[in-house]
């Protein structure tokens, strides 16, 4: 009974890095788009580094998603 809910509560815990996942893509949008905002001929040049940033944020939340569905099922 304890190690089923020491399951969980670990789950939970590695899923909460896609809070951080959420965070860092939000961020990521704000920091592109206030720049587009002050320079827009810039704009055009920063658009491969915003999709490479907003990938590798998403792909860190999917791991830590991952992670938790381990914990829970093996």
């Amino acid at each position: 009974m304890e190690a089923e809910a020491a399951k969980y509560i670990g789950a939970g815990l590695a899923t909460l890095g896609m809070i951080g996942s959420a965070l860092g893509v939000g961020l990521i949008f704000s920091g592109f788009l206030q720049g587009a905002t002050r320079n827009p001929s810039a704009a055009p040049g920063q658009f491969t580094n915003l999709i490479l940033g907003a990938a590798l944020a998403e792909a860190l939340g999917i791991f830590a998603f991952v992670i938790g569905l381990l914990c829970l099922f093996a």
